[in-house]
């Protein structure tokens, strides 16, 4: 716990997203968090995982009605799981009830509906931290802070390949989203990459189907981010062979670094120029922190929470995540 301050209470909405699981355990093992319990609308759904007796479910106390969380003024903060086609609404709920959010990745589809809920979020003064699981992760974070404090020179081009194997039957639920496995992953990536270079002047895209027998399900996508001075690309497959080799390329006019694969961490190549920053000129081979997933990131929150510090990313830096993923799979024109 930090210092003396009492754990804050914090409950779950929704158990379908991908990382619910995890998040949850990662709640339960924070000693500064008091997890009050779950509530799952899709009542089927509930009693499949109270009757599985599988770690977390089996830990947690099911709730049967969400105004036990959002009329219970002694919870802080809920985490929103729900299913990425559900989730949305589900966070407004939250955040009309007066709570902060940790909300997981991304934020809907509807871009007028988010940015409705930012804008309700910033009036009471409530936290939305989306769920983006490299923020705090060693590599993406050195890489970041060498890009934007202008240790590698002017940045002119960043790539990254994060494509998966997606089961089959995934792919009837991921077809709801346009952008298809896109949509589901690209924001990840495209969470560093706006923060290292902003606001992309255009983008253009390919969503396209290669091997995937459902009709309109994105497998294949590729994104290009143009902006004054420096591009990057993103490329995301659904059916790449496990394990995948997940791949983050920053480079500037003064130095360039280079991670494979993602997860687990495992080194980073710098190549410099010129010495600088303890580095020798030429290549080096960084030895990274496998850092478990959520633990650094509902720690930043639960501070935020508490006051205890900024948070270390705006309101405005998740809009712009969003706007820029519905503008790579054609949510958004432009």
């Amino acid at each position: 716990m930090s210092g003396d301050a009492e754990p804050i209470k914090m409950a779950q909405y929704g158990t379908k997203h991908a990382h619910a699981p995890g998040v949850l355990q990662v709640m339960l093992e924070n000693r500064d968090v008091e997890v009050v319990g779950v509530y799952e609308p899709d009542i089927l759904r509930r009693e499949e995982l109270k009757k599985s007796n599988a770690p977390p479910w089996s830990s947690v106390r099911w709730i049967d009605d969400k105004s036990e969380i959002l009329e219970d003024s002694s919870i802080a903060a809920v985490s929103s799981e729900g299913l990425n086609a559900e989730s949305l609404p589900q966070t407004e709920e939250i955040i009309d009830a007066g709570k902060h959010v940790f909300y997981d990745k991304p934020a809907g589809d509807d871009w007028p509906h988010f940015e409705r809920v930012i804008a309700k979020a910033r009036e009471r003064g409530l936290l939305v931290q989306l769920g983006y699981m490299f923020r705090y992760h060693d590599g993406f974070s050195r890489i970041s802070e060498w890009a934007r404090s202008g240790f590698l020179g002017h940045v002119f081009a960043v790539r990254a390949h994060m494509s998966t194997s997606l089961a089959v039957d995934a792919h009837e639920r991921v077809k709801v989203h346009k952008g298809g496995v896109f949509y589901d992953l690209a924001g990840h990536v495209l969470d560093q990459v706006v923060w290292i270079l902003g606001r992309p002047e255009r983008v253009t895209s390919f969503m396209r189907r290669d091997v995937s027998p459902v009709e309109g399900f994105t497998d294949n996508g590729l994104a290009v981010f143009e902006y004054g001075g420096a591009m990057a690309i993103i490329d995301i497959a659904g059916m790449e062979p496990m394990p995948t080799a997940r791949r983050f390329e920053v480079y500037g006019d003064r130095g360039s670094a280079i991670m494979e694969p993602f997860e687990p961490a495992d080194t980073l190549r710098l190549c410099l120029a010129e010495p600088r920053g303890g580095f020798p000129a030429g290549v080096s081979t960084i030895r990274l922190e496998d850092r478990r997933r959520y633990v650094a990131s509902l720690k930043a929150f639960v501070e935020d929470v508490r006051g205890e510090k900024e948070p270390d990313r705006s309101l405005d830096h998740e809009l712009l995540v969003q706007e820029t993923l519905l503008r790579a799979t054609g949510r958004i024109l432009g």
